[in-house]
């Protein structure tokens, strides 16, 4: 909810264009059931998509879901190991946790390249990493400012394919935003420390420009943990049917995400107003 405010409202301030993606690259946690709620959620606040580009305008649709599209992160991942930048793995997250004594479930446990020189043939139970050399990656966040990111020093060698055969957050959203032509992400703090890497990842995959970023503040419980719906916070829905109206529940977000003082009601074509302080432009 806090991030289609700033998705619509930067778009409308900068001028560009909303492109609605699916990210069902994770087969085991999606179902059909949720993204039509998404969608009727969407729908019902006034967060329309805007006409498609990339992938999207060559398909006929107004929206594009990662699902579709395995056959172009096949063609990505072929080529990145024809040039010798990627291998395969067979780590699952208790080796890599054992290897360097982090959290198995935390992403910025570093791979420590176990399998970078082993030479494993694909299979079942195995998956496929980018190597990440060593050197920084540097870029303005539009609203954070510069950053500067070490890929090889926070994750190590990117896994782009899991061990399932799924493609991985990572590497589809790089390749999405590079064939899409997404000039411009906006998204979550919580996805900072991703920039550098997909920054590096899409310039292996020849996009030599990557797309401007700007991570905007997330709403927090009282202690300090994101707000979930799987954890039993309210949603748009729950509100909804309490007779909240649309308006209601966008001014009801624009508070909680700190972006206005009080919560009165606010429409979808109007958020542009909520954000523009915030932001460095474009």
């Amino acid at each position: 909810m806090v991030n289609a405010i700033w998705t619509w409202g930067i778009a409308r301030l900068s001028g560009s264009r909303v492109l609605l993606r699916i990210e069902d690259h994770d087969r085991t946690r999606c179902r059909p059931e949720y993204e039509a709620a998404l969608l009727e959620d969407l729908a019902w606040l006034g967060f329309e998509p805007d006409v498609e580009s990339g992938m999207g305008a060559r398909s006929g649709r107004r929206l594009v879901r990662q699902s579709d599209w395995s056959g172009l992160y096949e063609t990505q991942l072929r080529d990145l190991a024809q040039r010798k930048l990627a291998y395969v793995c067979d780590c699952s997250r208790k080796d890599i946790s054992r290897a360097v004594g982090g959290d198995p479930f935390n992403e910025e446990t570093p791979y420590p390249g176990t399998c970078r020189d082993r030479g494993l043939t694909p299979g079942p139970g195995r998956g496929w990493r980018v190597i990440m050399e060593p050197g920084d990656e540097r870029f303005a966040d539009l609203r954070l400012g510069p950053q500067v990111q070490r890929p090889a020093q926070q994750c190590g060698d990117v896994l782009v394919q899991d061990r399932l055969g799924q493609w991985t957050y990572q590497f589809a959203v790089t390749v999405d935003d590079m064939e899409q032509g997404i000039s411009l992400v906006i998204r979550g703090e919580d996805l900072l420390s991703s920039t550098g890497r997909q920054i590096r990842l899409a310039r292996l995959m020849g996009r030599p420009s990557p797309p401007k970023f700007l991570h905007h503040p997330l709403v927090r419980n009282a202690d300090g943990s994101k707000l979930s719906k799987s954890a039993g916070d309210t949603g748009v829905r729950e509100l909804r049917a309490a007779g909240r109206s649309a308006p209601d529940v966008i001014g009801l977000a624009a508070r909680a995400a700190g972006l206005a003082t009080r919560a009165t009601p606010v429409t979808a074509s109007d958020v542009a107003a909520l954000v523009r302080q915030h932001w460095r432009g474009a």
